[in-house]
């Protein structure tokens, strides 16, 4: 089992960003796994935490963490849903149902004191180093983080008492998982327009034809697009050209896409039922 969490705090106290850190801990060994410096916890954070560590270790059986929005949600199911008996999740959430990991959910902070004692001790010692290091932006405090948590696992890490549960999977699969996914419809012209933007579906055939067909269109990590039908790839375009033909625009300083990094998501956490 894993538990992640971030924590918002003045890391650079006052010398640049306030920053988050978002990170996990192996609850077995008190390893921690990953960890990285972001503005805020949001969905791509988490699948970007979550890929990182599955490429290299594999999945573990379970996720334990907060109730933050980023996985879980009070919305009312849709209609599809409730035709399939489905309780409504999170983009994350479907991420790791699809990959076979359970989701646990911590009523409080307390029920996950092992991450919360790492802030606590980060916001100590980390905090010192960043400051020794003279950390002024995101950059320079991923250096500082990349240098202290092998040290930091050397002290407090120990031993597993059995043999890792963990599972081998492809970098493939877990791409595609953790990534955004929405549907749409082929318009006449075999385009499909997403997110303001048009995307040309490539014909491969004069006598085969997307058009009116329900697609999936999926949003990858480094903000390349995939579209799938009935689970065959039908289109790409990678990063460079979703940017190229304006499906990232820019309002002020910051991208106005919400899928990426630097996306401003809501950090307000609903509170489950009791």
């Amino acid at each position: 089992m894993l538990q992640v969490d971030g924590s918002p705090h003045d890391w650079l106290q006052g010398r640049g960003p306030r920053l988050c850190l978002i990170g996990a801990i192996d609850d077995a060994t008190s390893t921690v796994l990953e960890g990285f410096f972001t503005q805020a916890e949001s969905s791509w954070g988490y699948f970007h935490l979550f890929s990182e560590i599955f490429k290299e270790y594999g999945l573990p059986q379970s996720i334990y963490t907060d109730c933050h929005s980023v996985f879980w949600t009070d919305r009312e199911p849709t209609l599809q849903e409730q035709l399939i008996n489905r309780t409504p999740t999170t983009e994350v959430g479907r991420g790791l149902e699809e990959l076979g990991v359970t989701l646990i959910l911590a009523h409080s902070p307390q029920a996950k004191g092992r991450i919360e004692r790492l802030w606590n001790t980060f916001q100590d010692r980390l905090v010192s180093e960043l400051r020794l290091a003279k950390a002024k932006t995101v950059e320079q405090a991923t250096v500082v983080l990349d240098r202290y948590l092998p040290v930091h696992n050397r002290q407090f890490a120990k031993p597993a008492a059995a043999q890792p549960a963990w599972r081998k999977v492809s970098a493939l699969k877990i791409e595609r998982a953790l990534c955004f996914k929405q549907q749409r419809t082929v318009a006449k012209d075999n385009t499909v327009t997403f997110e303001g933007t048009v995307l040309p579906i490539p014909k491969t055939s004069p006598f085969r034809s997307y058009a009116h067909k329900r697609i999936d269109v999926h949003v990858l990590l480094d903000g390349a697009v995939e579209l799938f039908y009935q689970n065959e790839k039908i289109a790409s375009f990678d990063s460079k050209t979703t940017h190229t033909i304006g499906l990232y625009r820019t309002i002020s300083k910051k991208e106005g896409f919400r899928y990426g990094p630097i996306s401003a998501l809501s950090t307000k956490t609903p509170q489950p039922p009791p």
